[in-house]
């Protein structure tokens, strides 16, 4: 193979961010519920005074810990991409994303930075009430990340307040109607839910898992509880959530309905295809299982209302791999499905009483686990690949917003990407499924700082023959 056989630097540029990018998303999308669920823990222990509650905390604040550092690095390298590989449409767009981008640092990573230390080894040295409003910032802190973070992505969706310069840079006109975009308060409630939901069928996989070992350890049994009652209330609400969003993309963006529902023809009392095989040449969908006027009631609410399909479109204005968007769709209302009848099955045993004896409905969740983060995943790629072929929609195409960079370098970044991502987040995530298999336990202990790294300075101590607090002088030394 030879260098001439790559793709080009434009589709090696795109799989790159797309790796990046769906490999960092599953650490927020369980750390933002995690943090959230450890507030409650916590506040619930100085509510009753259960020391149940404080070791489900620090059982959980252990494996929060490492997930929430494997999600902040894996953050870093997409800033990075915007220079390297996308450093056009940084220009174009850097007056509006960049303040966005900057806002999230400044309030939110300063925020859940600033107090993360004393959440994770604090308790003892500040006290449970100060303890429980750190972690309730750090908590807060993962919130306002996404709200920035989901506001600079959906402007990118729905271009909002801009104008655009003589030299084709798009300059901020209105803030609040940048960060108030249309697609925004949906997609943010959407995706906060989903956060949730994750979180919920993680701890609830955990818990089943040991169950399933100890039908008696009430830490487990606490788990179960509260996840399975999240799974219950939160799984039709992110239903709910998830058809305004729908609504929301139909009038802002129906080439990416269009490819969702793999309809090719606009019609009234479109049929909902469950299953089939779009394809981009015939422009049909072969083989389709489908039931009749059910995508028209989903999308308008109306049993006969009109509906896009991708030929009322441009080519060129057209998702540029419709299969993708449309099986990616379905995985992850296949799974919110799922999770919806496991919510309502927990029910069902709860009222019965069966919920902690019903071994086969505990395999299930052990099963279910990693739904969720397979369901963000599914979605953000149905979202992203949807947009294209744009960055902004209907503004700069992706084409128009490469830097100029040649393909064999591209390759070797992601190449580098890659492997390193594997060696070093396979370590990390092998770590905390061994936490993960360890059984909560009676007078759970939290995460505990290593031996402080003495360096060139003054350090404090203790003298061994008086007990004395002194300054003592130490040389740095590897």
């Amino acid at each position: 193979m030879s260098w001439s056989d790559l793709p080009s630097a434009l589709d090696l540029a795109r799989l790159q961010f797309a790796f990046t990018v769906t490999f960092h998303f599953i650490f927020p999308a369980f750390t933002i519920g995690l943090a959230s669920y450890l507030a409650v823990l916590e506040g619930l222990w100085l509510w009753t005074g259960r020391a149940v509650y404080l070791d489900v905390f620090q059982y959980w604040l252990k494996i929060f810990a490492i997930v929430f550092a494997m999600g902040v690095v894996s953050g870093v390298v997409m800033s990075y991409q915007f220079g390297t590989n996308w450093s056009v449409f940084a220009v174009r767009t850097g007056n509006i994303l960049g303040p966005l981008m900057a806002y999230e640092v400044l309030s939110a990573f300063f925020l859940e930075a600033g107090f993360l230390g004393v959440m994770l080894f604090g308790l003892k040295k500040v006290g449970p009430r100060l303890h429980f409003a750190a972690t309730c910032l750090v908590a807060s802190g993962t919130l306002l990340s996404a709200f920035w973070i989901l506001s600079a992505n959906s402007w990118m969706h729905t271009p909002a307040g801009y104008s655009v310069a003589p030299d084709g840079r798009f300059m901020p006109e209105d803030w609040w109607a940048i960060v108030f975009n249309p697609s925004f308060p949906y997609r943010l409630a959407h995706t906060v839910t989903a956060a949730y939901l994750t979180t919920a069928f993680i701890v609830g996989a955990v818990a089943a898992w040991h169950l399933l070992r100890d039908a008696a350890n009430p830490r487990a049994r606490l788990m179960f509880s509260m996840a399975m009652w999240m799974a219950a209330v939160v799984a039709p609400v992110q239903i709910g959530l998830g058809d305004a969003q729908g609504l929301n993309t139909l009038a802002h963006q129906p080439q990416k309905v269009a490819a969702m529902e793999g309809h090719w023809e606009g019609q009234s009392g479109a049929p909902l295809i469950l299953f089939g095989l779009p394809d981009a040449a015939t422009e049909t969908t072969r083989y389709a299982l489908s039931i009749p006027h059910l995508s028209a009631l989903v999308l308008t609410h109306e049993w006969n209302g009109a509906t896009p399909g991708l030929r009322d479109f441009a080519p060129g204005a057209r998702p540029t791999n419709v299969p993708l968007v449309f099986w990616a769709f379905r995985v992850m209302v296949g799974l919110g499905s799922l999770m919806l009848l496991v919510g309502a099955i927990s029910l069902w045993l709860r009222w019965r009483g069966q919920m902690y004896g019903a071994r086969w409905f505990q395999r299930a969740v052990v099963v279910m686990g990693p739904s969720g983060l397979v369901a963000v995943i599914a979605g953000w790629i149905t979202t992203e690949t949807g947009r294209q072929p744009f960055t902004a929609y209907g503004l700069l195409r992706t084409a128009d917003s490469v830097a100029p960079i040649v393909a064999p370098a591209v390759a070797t970044s992601l190449l580098a990407f890659i492997v390193t991502y594997f060696v070093v987040f396979g370590a990390g995530v092998w770590t905390v499924l061994h936490l993960m298999a360890t059984a909560p336990h009676a007078a759970e202990a939290g995460p505990s700082p290593a031996e402080p790294i003495r360096t060139a300075g003054t350090v404090a101590g203790q003298d061994p023959t008086t007990g004395d607090t002194t300054a003592t002088l130490h040389e740095a030394r590897p």
